[in-house]
């Protein structure tokens, strides 16, 4: 684990910001382990498995590999893959206002792993650790795979105590954070005909059977919303990235933006507060293909506001979001 600036000399505490995760290069192996690591598990796939491994191992990653290895080299950063850099840079900039504790960043599925990092850290003494992970809103998909993998963690550790954040979707200094950041995207380049915010998608069913992601995300919507002091209707509320065919939550951003743009609208502000720093799907999907399909549909300009990052303010509001959690420590 890479040390951040300013953390202490002998931590008994830590604050491990868990991302998704991401290729370790920008080529089609590299994206086939990833691929491989995050679709085997069954938060995100639940098929069987001796249905589902034969079709993702001799089709969707053989097909998949070099598709999205091209869309990562377009939007590669000289550190890494941009999750990758943000994400160390947002635990380098909670460093800083933290220097009481360490702070350390882990990914779901690639690399830096979960396990390795929190070996690491007991290494050097930490027995308490706080686990934020970079997701706003909760969904069995996401959130709940990192709890699966801190679960097996401290299995193997029973001297150091886990405490898991399950979500800040409508936290103070979070929805400040993601208003402000509109606030300045205005300042700089005027307000477009409409706001639209668009967080990634999962399967209808999850919902059906309960998973709060699009209950939390619609009241992510509504607070960030208030904040700016818009009307309910001055905002849009879509969802991307949806993946095979069965039904995943509506309205589509894609679908969306074709439909705006044959409506007259002309120019659209797009935020994704679903996501904690800027990523492929942001990056390339909406900032590249939907703002191209936008362009073909009829529209003139998809402006996309920055994910939050490594942003001073929001360092300042995941610290407060780990504050607030009762019995932590860190």
């Amino acid at each position: 684990m890479r040390m951040t600036p300013d953390a202490p000399s002998s931590p008994r505490s830590a604050i491990l910001l868990v991302n998704l995760g991401t290729p370790d290069a920008p080529t089609a192996p590299a994206v086939r382990r990833y691929l491989a690591e995050f679709l085997h598990d069954h938060r995100v796939v639940s098929l069987t498995r001796w249905l589902w491994c034969p079709i993702l191992h001799f089709i969707i990653l053989p097909l998949r590999g070099p598709k999205v290895a091209h869309k990562y080299a377009s939007i590669w950063m000289d550190g890494g893959s941009p999750l990758a850099v943000h994400t160390r840079g947002l635990a380098e900039a909670m460093q800083a206002q933290r220097p009481d504790v360490r702070v350390a960043w882990a990914m779901r599925y690639g690399n830096p792993s979960i396990a390795s990092v929190v070996d690491a850290l007991r290494a050097e003494g930490v027995r308490d650790i706080v686990v934020l992970p970079l997701y706003p809103q909760y969904s069995t998909t996401t959130t709940a795979s990192v709890q699966d993998a801190i679960d097996r963690v401290a299995r193997a550790h029973a001297d150091t105590r886990f405490r898991v954040v399950h979500d800040y979707h409508v936290d103070a200094g979070w929805v400040a954070a993601v208003a402000d950041s509109i606030r300045a995207h205005w300042a700089a380049h005027g307000r477009a005909d409409r706001l639209l915010f668009s967080f990634h998608g999962i399967p209808q069913r999850l919902v059906n059977a309960g998973d709060p992601y699009e209950r939390q995300s619609r009241a992510s919507v509504d607070a960030i919303v208030a904040a700016l002091g818009l009307a309910p209707d001055e905002a849009l509320l879509t969802f991307q990235s949806r993946f095979g065919r069965e039904p995943w939550l509506q309205p589509y951003t894609d679908e969306t933006l074709k439909a705006l743009a044959g409506q007259g609208v002309k120019t659209i502000d797009v935020v994704c507060p679903g996501f904690a720093v800027d990523c492929l799907e942001t990056l390339e999907e909406i900032s590249v293909e939907n703002d191209a399909l936008f362009r073909e549909a009829g529209g003139q300009a998809l402006r996309y506001i920055p994910c939050l990052n490594a942003s001073d303010a929001h360092a300042a509001a995941l610290a407060g979001v780990v504050a607030a959690l009762p019995g932590a420590r860190a």
